[in-house]
This record gives structure tokens, C-alpha cells and sequence, in this order.
């Protein structure tokens, strides 16, 4: 025997020795260590093509090795935090269960524990009462922020401002981190054409190019540039796949789409996330198709493992193993958990059925052993890279909790995100910014006094009445008279869970001190919308208006004073035409976070000049929906005589957007001109240049968005009628111009083609710059291969 081959051999040895042994698992790792540096860098260069990947790979396989099929299996079982740690142990019932499971080693990761002490509680039970001693992961919802609230991901969107979006990912994985957790469930990258749909909130919105770039940004800012590091956390992609496009925008609802729907607009920001080193992904609600997610082996294993080469995990969502037996597609527990393994749903979050069913499967010959290998030697893979074999308890210091939650500079980061987040939708005769000094302000509604709703959905860590308010926001700007009514409630009741209560409250009681309060203003700034409760997961509206009775409020006070500014809080894109034809101010609020009303008072005073763009359009009315820019031309487009019937219309309402994506408005003013494409023509492996000369025409300081769209004139599959292809963020000073250029090349033009594959064709193109995405400007090319 050789050298090269007895050191591994010895390391084989060792392993069966520990097996034998029954020695724990930290100890097997001391001693298969000495085994294998005892071996040169040449040896192992010779063996195993030595990188930091093979040798984590070979730590990965030694763990394997010692593990029982049982073992395995437990890697696979998610369970939520199930007692009360600090409590006494559980006797009886599901708790009692589960937590002989995690004595067992039964148990891979938990969810929704939080805080150092209880997750070092269980992290102890794990480490050092089971056989082998394989830590846990810790994973939460982190969406937005965990104590510390920024704005909702679809206003974060809104920025366009990828550096601050990153940055904001990047304060919500310091501050989980230092609480124990090591994973959070974001970033959703699900494109989503339906407001009536909850989720939208928790997204990037409608485009598939802003989309993959959003789930780059929050996928770097969650795990930074080292997994290993204190103040990073696992991101997880998803949901995989379709479901925002829920039947009538109803949660948990049937998908039914085509291929190209699939590839073209969902995929690419899954690919995306992937391409950016996301480490976990989580399978969606919703059947494909006709085939739940969860049991979906050509989503899991064709395109995702196989196709994309995604070496992380899949992880269910709550429950969605189980969810097949109502689905129809699975007949009990047993056999969801057969299909939804052999689709390759890697951990089981919460429905058993993993645990319960999988031993005795295997041993039917249902389930190849190597299956349950594959999804055990994933999840081991991450927590390796997490760094928890090295220190289970790395996430458990209590002196950086102490010193990390709350602390001031995530303060200015998430003000900074909210400010950046708000849009500019309408201001005529300049009723903004307020001046500061010498008015009378009447602020109305029930919203501008809230210090809760405006951290939105999915922010389960963070306390009630801790954001600040618009109130509070606005009463720092002292040079004014400012007087609060609060007109008209938006819900009654204020639960954590909105359907506990009655959303829409019909109390006008409040209307006749609103009234009062704006005959006596200058200026009246309304605050109004949904409460921060009334979007996110199982908030599906069919009316997406004002809700209650704030429309009516909107309209009375409006009669006695014209001069409103209407500040919007919402969760997705509200109808709201009314508004919108009558009130000369509205700007976009959206669920801003934590620095709230700091950030809409700086907005209002013109202390930050606003700069952003819608990414989701806003439709005149419910009956639109699915609206959105990036729409296929149809063969009877436009009204072909006049007053004919027989086109693409409504009888009663325009085809036309209330505000278009890509929208937004500044206190500056930008004008755009001389569009220039360097050549009519590029070939295979070739590029040309497009651009456009930018000036602020204004008189402040300013940001823009340049957005550059392309239109396919001629596709093997028809192809949308412009499609964002990039964008660049322009500050100008006033009367400064500056020329913006874009690459073009053939991945720009890409699709996936009739071919069934990702190619540029060959044929002609129109090119289109502007400020959202109905543009003035436009050049050709075409592009041969």
C-alpha cells in the first residue's frame, strides 16, 4: 500500500473505528483531521484535485458515512419552535414528541426560535445530547428587517438602487445573527403581475430584469462575501415556482401557464440568485401545471439541481408536503412524502412527514437510499459552510446581541432605504416641497398617527408602536403650524392578524373635526391606505381602492381645500383614478419601516429630492388586472376605424396604465434628447452603443433613473412590445448635462426561443430610452448570426 492510498484508507479506518465506537461526531472530526493533513498538498492535489471545495466535500461524505439511515432522514425534518424553553420540558402531546426527536438527532433545523438564549438551548440539546452532535440551523423570517424594520421589499424595488438594497439585506443579516438565527426566507424573487395578489409586497414586482438584479443585491447582502463570518446569513430564493400567478390573485391559488411564461418571465430571477450563490431555495404553494410544487421533479431536480447545478438545498414551505393530500395529488402523508423526495424537496418544514414516513419508504424500495444521501450531504454541506462544526454556539453571543439590535447606524440605513424608496406619482403647481416655515398644515388620517403599521407584513421580530409616525416625522419641522385630526380609521381593530377583525370600518365620526381642521390650512397632507396588515401572505383583496370609508374622507375634504397632498401607505399597487385626476400632490409612501415618518417628512419638506420608479404598474381600476408594461401586441392592437368595436379594448375604460412602471417624479426635472445607436448593425460575439444626453432642466439637485427598453419586432415566439434591458442611476446639478451610454451585445437579446432554448435571434430591434417605460425616444439595429 502507498502512501497517497493508506492515508486514505486510515481516514476510512478511523471512520468505521468511531462508528464502531459510537464516539461523537466532534470528535471524529479531531481525529479524521489528523488523517487528512497528515497527507501532502501534492497527495491530495493527486487524489482529489485538492480545493477548498473537495475537502469540504470529503468533510461532507466522512459525516455521511457515520450516519444512520434514521440520522440521515433527521437532517431532512424541520420543526418550529414547539415550547417554551425556559419552561419546563415537555411531558406530552406534539412538544413532547418533537423534542424526543431532537434528543434523537431526528431534527435538522429549527424555525421561529430567536433570541441567543433559547437558540443555545436547543443548539445544546443537539450539539450534546445526541449521538452524533450535528448542529442545527436556526431559520426566520427575515424579509424586511428583524428588530430594526426597513421598507417592504416592493418599495425597496422602488429605489432601483441595488448598492442600498444590498446594504439593507446586509443590516437585517447582522442584526438576525446576533440574535442566533442563521437563515432567513428571503429574498421572494416571484415576478408578479396581479395587485389583488398579497405577496406583491414581499417581492421585486413585475419585470424579470429588475427582478434578477434585486435578487442578486439582497442574496449578497444576506450572506456576504464569507458564509462563515458572525454577521452573515443562509438566503433563501423563492417560492419555486409560478406562484404569483395565482388564478385571480388568490393565494395559495392554481397556476396555469405556458413554457414561455415560465422561462421568459418567472425563471430568470431564480437563475439569477442562483448565479449569485444563494445557498437555499424554498418550493412554492401553488401546483404548476397540475403538479404541486413540492412534487415537481422538473422544476427541483431538471432545472434546478440538474440544468442550473444548484449544489444548496430545497426547502418545503409550511406544511406544503402534506398540502398534496388536499391538492389530490397524493393520497396520505406517506405517499406526499414519497413524491415530494423523489422531486427533490430537500428538508421537510413542518408537515412530519419526512420523519414519520421515509425509514419504512426506503425499505419499501419507494425511495432510493442515495435519494435521502443526495438531500442529507446538501444540508450538511451548508452547515459546514456556515461554519457550525467548527463553533455550534458562533451565533450565540450575548454581548453582540446586546451591542448589535437597534443600534444607531441600521437606524440611518434604513432611513436612508426609505427615503430612497418613496415615489413622486403627480405634483402640480409645485405644492411640494412644503415650505417651511409660515403655513398651516392640517395633517389627516388615521395612518399618519400610526407608529405600527407602517413596519408592514412580515416583520414577526420587530415590536408594535415602534416605527415613527408621520406625525412624528412632520412635528420636527418646526416653522409651521401643524394640526392632526384623524378623519376616519382604516380598520377596526388592530390584531396581528388582520382577519380577525373587520378591515373596512364605516365610522364617519371623525369627518366633521377633518373638515374643520383643513378649512383652516394652506396645506392639507393626507395620509391614507392600507394598514400595514391588509398585504402579505393570505391578504388577497378583490377591491383595491382605499379601503373603508378614506375615499369618502379623501373627497370631503378635497371640497374644502384643493391643496392636498396625499401620501399613500400601501402594500401594492392601489386603483385610486379619482385621486389621481382631482388631487394636484401624491406621493407613493408605501410601508417605509422603522424611520417611517422620518423619511415622508424629509420627502414633503424637500430635505431628499425623490428619485423613485415604480416597479409594478398601477391600473385605473381592478378590471385591468393582470396590467403590465411588457405586454404582447395581439393581432388587433389598435382601434383600426373610427369608433370600431372589434380590437383589443374595454367599453368602458382605457387600455392605458394610471401610472406605468417605471414612473416616478423628482423636484427636478429632466429632459431627455439626441438618442444615438453607434451602429444599425452587430453580428454574433459583436456589441453596439446606445445613448442618450441627460439634462436637469430644474432648479435643485437631482437624481433620475434612465431606463433602456428593446422591442423584438420578429421572434419565433411573439415577443412583448418593449422589455427592460438597463438602467442607470443619473444625479445632475441644475442645468448639468450628462451623455449616459449603454452595451448592447447578444446576450441583451437573449430568450428562450422556440427552440426551447436561451439564443438571440437573428432580425431587427427597436431601442428606447426614457424615464419610465412609455418613452419618446427610439432607435433601430439588427442583429445577425
Amino acid at each position: 500500500m502507498n502512501k497517497e492510498v493508506g492515508s486514505f484508507t486510515g481516514l476510512l479506518i478511523v471512520i468505521k473505528w468511531i462508528k464502531m465506537k459510537n464516539k461523537s461526531l466532534l470528535a471524529s472530526f479531531a481525529i479524521a483531521a489528523l488523517v487528512i493533513t497528515g497527507c501532502s498538498n501534492k497527495i491530495l492535489k493527486s487524489h482529489v484535485s485538492y480545493s477548498k471545495e473537495n475537502l469540504l466535500n470529503t468533510k461532507v461524505d466522512s459525516v455521511l458515512q457515520l450516519m444512520t439511515l434514521e440520522e440521515k432522514v433527521g437532517q431532512l425534518n424541520q420543526y418550529n419552535g414547539f415550547w417554551d424553553i425556559t419552561g419546563p420540558t415537555p411531558k406530552e402531546g406534539q412538544a413532547a414528541k418533537k423534542y424526543e426527536d431532537l434528543k434523537k438527532g431526528l431534527v435538522g433545523s429549527m424555525l421561529n426560535v430567536k433570541g441567543v438564549k433559547d437558540v443555545k438551548a436547543l443548539q445544546k440539546i443537539a450539539v450534546e445530547q445526541t449521538r452524533l452532535g450535528i448542529p442545527l440551523l436556526f431559520g426566520f423570517d427575515v424579509i424586511h428587517g428583524y428588530k430594526t424594520i426597513s421598507p417592504i421589499p416592493l418599495a425597496e424595488a422602488a429605489s432601483w438602487d441595488l448598492e442600498a438594497m444590498k446594504k439593507s439585506a446586509a443590516i437585517a443579516a447582522e442584526e438576525a445573527a446576533a440574535v442566533g438565527l442563521n437563515w432567513t426566507f428571503a429574498p421572494m424573487v416571484d415576478i408578479a403581475r396581479d395587485a389583488r395578489w398579497g405577496r406583491v409586497m414581499e417581492g421585486a414586482g413585475e419585470d424579470p430584469f429588475l427582478g434578477s438584479k434585486i435578487a442578486v443585491a439582497r442574496v449578497q447582502g444576506f450572506q456576504g462575501e464569507d458564509l462563515a463570518a458572525v454577521n452573515t446569513i443562509l438566503a433563501c430564493a423563492k417560492h419555486f415556482a409560478g406562484y404569483a400567478f395565482a388564478e385571480s390573485g388568490r393565494d395559495y391559488n392554481t397556476v396555469d401557464i405556458s413554457e414561455t411564461v415560465l422561462q421568459n418571465t418567472i425563471f430568470p430571477p431564480f437563475k439569477a440568485a442562483v448565479d449569485a450563490g444563494v445557498r437555499t431555495f424554498m418550493n412554492s404553494f401553488n401546483e404548476l401545471n397540475g403538479i404541486p410544487a413540492t412534487g415537481n421533479a422538473y422544476l427541483q431536480r431538471e432545472v434546478l439541481k440538474k440544468d442550473w447545478k444548484f449544489d444548496g438545498f430545497v426547502v418545503s414551505d409550511w406544511g406544503s408536503i402534506n398540502e398534496m393530500i388536499p391538492h389530490g395529488f397524493a393520497k396520505d402523508s406517506k405517499q406526499a412524502a414519497e413524491i415530494a423526495i423523489n422531486a427533490g424537496s430537500d428538508m421537510d418544514m413542518e408537515s412530519s412527514a419526512y420523519v414519520e414516513h421515509l425509514v419504512a419508504l426506503v425499505k419499501e424500495g419507494k425511495v432510493k437510499e442515495s435519494i435521502i444521501d443526495d438531500a442529507a450531504r446538501r444540508i450538511l454541506k451548508v452547515k459546514f459552510e456556515l461554519g457550525l462544526f467548527d463553533d455550534p454556539y458562533k451565533y450565540c453571543d450575548e454581548n453582540r446581541e446586546l451591542a448589535t439590535v437597534g443600534k444607531a447606524e441600521f437606524q440611518e440605513g434604513v432611513l436612508d432605504m426609505a427615503k430612497k424608496s418613496i415615489v413622486l406619482l403627480k405634483n402640480e403647481k409645485e405644492l411640494l416641497p412644503l415650505k417651511k416655515s409660515g403655513q398651516k398644515i392640517a395633517l389627516i388620517g388615521a395612518l399618519a398617527n400610526d407608529k405600527t403599521s407602517p413596519l408592514g407584513s412580515w416583520r414577526i421580530a420587530a415590536d408594535d408602536n415602534s416605527a415613527v409616525s408621520v406625525l412624528e416625522g412632520l412635528q420636527k419641522y418646526s416653522g409651521n403650524q401643524l394640526t392632526y385630526a384623524k378623519g376616519a380609521e382604516v380598520t377596526e381593530g388592530r390584531t396581528q392578524f388582520i382577519w380577525e377583525t373587520k378591515i373596512n370600518t364605516t365610522d364617519k365620526s371623525g369627518f366633521a373635526e377633518a373638515i374643520a381642521a383643513a378649512k383652516q390650512a394652506d396645506v392639507v397632507v393626507m395620509v391614507l391606505g392600507e394598514h400595514g396588515l391588509q398585504s402579505g401572505e393570505g391578504r388577497s383583496r378583490t377591491d383595491i381602492g382605499l379601503p373603508g370609508v378614506q375615499q369618502e374622507l379623501l373627497e370631503a375634504v378635497y371640497k374644502v381645500n384643493p391643496n392636498v397632498v396625499l401620501v399613500l401607505n400601501n402594500g401594492r399597487p392601489l386603483a385610486i383614478p379619482w385621486a389621481d385626476e382631482n388631487i394636484p400632490a401624491i406621493v407613493e409612501g408605501w410601508h417605509l419601516g422603522t424611520q417611517s415618518g422620518n423619511a415622508i417628512a424629509q420627502v414633503l419638506y424637500g430635505d431628499y429630492n425623490p428619485s423613485g420608479k415604480l416597479p409594478m404598474t398601477f391600473p385605473r381600476n381592478v378590471g385591468q388586472i393582470p396590467i403590465y408594461y411588457n405586454y404582447k401586441n395581439t393581432g388587433r392592437p389598435v382601434m383600426n376605424e373610427p369608433e370600431s368595436v372589434f380590437w383589443s379594448h374595454y367599453i368602458d375604460e382605457k387600455n392605458t396604465p394610471l401610472y406605468p412602471f417605471g414612473h416616478g417624479l423628482s423636484y427636478s426635472k429632466f429632459e431627455y434628447s439626441d438618442l444615438q445607436v453607434s451602429s444599425k448593425t452587430f453580428a454574433e460575439n459583436g456589441k453596439i452603443e446606445v445613448s442618450v444626453n441627460l439634462k436637469n432642466t430644474g432648479k435643485v439637485n437631482g437624481k433620475e433613473v434612465v431606463q433602456l427598453y428593446i422591442r423584438d419586432l420578429i421572434g419565433s415566439i411573439t415577443r412583448p412590445v418593449k422589455e427592460l434591458k438597463g438602467f442607470e442611476m443619473i444625479e445632475l446639478q441644475p442645468n448639468e448635462t450628462k451623455k449616459v451610454v449603454f452595451t448592447i451585445d447578444e446576450k441583451t437579446i437573449e430568450y428562450f426561443t422556440a427552440n426551447r432554448k436561451w439564443e438571440a435571434e437573428a432580425g431587427d430591434f427597436k431601442v428606447f430610452i426614457g424615464g419610465s417605460s412609455v418613452t419618446k425616444l427610439e432607435g433601430d439595429f439588427q442583429y445577425s448570426n
